[in-house]
This record gives structure tokens, sequence and C-alpha cells, in this order.
């Protein structure tokens, strides 16, 4: 009784499953030495983290991109205005900082200063007399009443002198410390939001992370976009490789980096990769690889890679033979 084919098999796109479908039903057998195996592109899809409708496609279906050339563009108005407003509230903090960081007003210190003037000659004043009255007091041409009075008048001046000069000492100094602290964290807090802003703006336009082809768009400008949504599937060269099930007698003596020799119909020369995996399940023969009765023998799959001058010579479904050793 024939198992069911392997179930990995049925993840590989029904393309696939076809061109293998019809190099097994081919009167041509795979030559002594070589194992029949397809070509598989592994794809990048590309979205973008937030919805919108695509406002611009800026590549088509078979064309190919260089790293950094731009592939899609969402519609951004809400963004850019998120941006906008972001960069407004910055620059209004940045002013507060710089506020609280200067003293006052140059008019505000003139006045302070002109106080400050105004208490020291007062206080000149007051100590000319308090010294006429202690000069006086002896001779009793004053009283010690008055005497005590001109002392009171001459402290109170020097005690206004003194408050006037930390007064103007104060306002070239700026805010207190933790006023400048809050001040600074308010910028940063705000810096940081428009870092957000600018990345969600950003985020709008997906651009081409290495070069490759444009293997399908899948949405046509006008249409919307949901967030994650991949818009354009990259297939970049180093992404492209072979599969072949190997017996598993075979694949004991096999080693990932060993020399493959990949022929392809219609091009005369053979193309040379190196093993890059061994699968560690064993399966049965899928059927589209080999014939009915060679379907209860074990095979392994395993993964070629090759150089990306040979990789963009070869199309994803292809049918190819595989032959290992150099």
């Amino acid at each position: 009784m024939a198992l069911p084919p392997s179930p990995n098999v049925f993840r590989a796109p029904r393309s696939l499953f076809l061109a293998l479908l019809l190099a097994a039903l081919g009167c041509n057998r795979s030559a002594p030495g070589r194992f029949q195996g397809y070509v598989e592109g592994e794809f990048v899809y590309v979205a973008a983290p937030r919805a919108g409708a695509l406002e611009r496609l800026a590549v088509q279906r078979g064309g190919q991109v260089e790293p950094g050339e731009l592939l899609f563009a969402l519609e951004s108005g809400a963004e850019s205005a998120d941006r906008d407003a972001a960069e407004r509230r910055l620059a209004q903090a940045r002013a507060s900082l710089e506020d609280v960081k200067k003293g006052k007003r140059p008019s505000e210190i003139e006045s302070l200063e002109a106080q400050l003037g105004q208490a020291r000659a007062g206080l000149v004043l007051a100590e000319q007399e308090l010294a006429r009255q202690e000069k006086l007091l002896p001779s009793g041409g004053t009283s010690a009443t008055d005497r005590d009075r001109a002392r009171g008048a001459r402290d109170r001046e020097l005690e206004r002198v003194a408050e006037l000069t930390a007064d103007l000492k104060t306002a070239h100094l700026g805010s207190r410390e933790d006023q400048i602290a809050a001040a600074e964290a308010e910028v940063r807090s705000h810096a940081a939001a428009l870092a957000r802003a600018e990345w969600d703006l950003a985020q709008k336009r997906q651009s081409a992370v290495q070069a490759g082809l444009v293997y399908d768009t899948l949405y046509r400008e006008g249409e919307w976009v949901a967030a994650g949504r991949p818009v354009v599937a990259l297939l970049p060269p180093p992404n492209l490789k072979v599969r072949a099930f190997v017996p598993q007698a075979l694949a004991s003596t096999l080693h990932p980096g060993d020399p493959v020799r990949v022929f392809v119909d219609g091009v005369a020369a053979p193309f040379q990769g190196k093993l890059s995996f061994i699968s560690p399940q064993v399966e049965y023969t899928p059927p589209v690889i080999f014939s009915r009765e060679s379907r209860e023998k074990l095979v392994f799959m395993v993964e070629l890679r090759f150089d990306d001058a040979t990789s963009t010579k070869l199309n994803p479904g292809q049918p190819v033979d595989v032959e290992f050793g150099r």
C-alpha cells in the first residue's frame, strides 16, 4: 500500500507543483548520479507598519531595484501634521528653557541698580548724621535719643543696601536649579515625541534594503493598505536556492559546503553552487519528484545556494537536475 505524499510538498506554490509534475510525467529520467529538484525563492514582503491609501507605487513587477530605491509611498497627511505640531512644541519648550536660564530683563536689572544706588546714597547720609550726633552728644548739643534715632536710620540703610545687593545678584542668576532641570526634562520629552512623529512619517515611505527583483506588486495606487500588509514582494539574488531530495544512503556522505552542479534545460554549462542545508528529518519520496515505484525509498531534503551572478539566471519553480561532487 502506497503511503501518502509528504506534507512538505504542499508548502510550495501551485505553479511549482505543475512544473514538477510535468517534469515527472516526462519520459526523460535524470542521468545516473543526478537528482531532480526545483528552484525556490525566499521572498521579502515589504510592508508599512501604519495604514494608509497607496499614494505612489514606484516599481513595477519584473523590474530590478537597488538598495535605497523607493518602492512605495502611502498617504501621509496626518503624520506630517503630527510631525509639524511636535516641532512647534519642541521649539516652545526650548524657548522656555532658555528663558528660565536667563536673569531678569535688562530694564528690570537697571531698576534694581538704580534703587541700590539710592540706598547707598542714603546710607552715606545716615552715617554722616550718626557721626554728627555722636560728636555733639558730649557737649550737650544733642540728646541721646537723637543719637539713637540716627543710629537706627543708619542701620536701616545698611539693611536696605544689603537687600538690594542680594536682589540684583539673584536677578543675574536666573531661575533655580530645580526649575531649570524641569525645563530641560520638558525639552527631552518633546524631542522624543518629535523623533517618534518623524519615524511614523518615514514609515509611510518604504525603500529597498537590498538589490533584487520586484517579483510582484500586491496593491494599486489609490487602494487602502492596512497596517502591516505587504505591498511589494522582492526576490534578492541571495534568497534564491535549489531544493532536491537525495537517497538516505547518499545523504550520509554529504556535508554543508560541498560543491554541487545544477543542470538546467536549455543551458549547456551547469551552474556551480554549494550545499547549504541538509534536512534533519527523513521522509518518503514525494511522488511528483520520482516514480511511483520509488515511493518507499527514504530521502532527505537538501538545499543549495549560489553566488548572486548565478542566482539572477534562475527562476523560482524551475525544474533542475542536481549532481554532487566536483
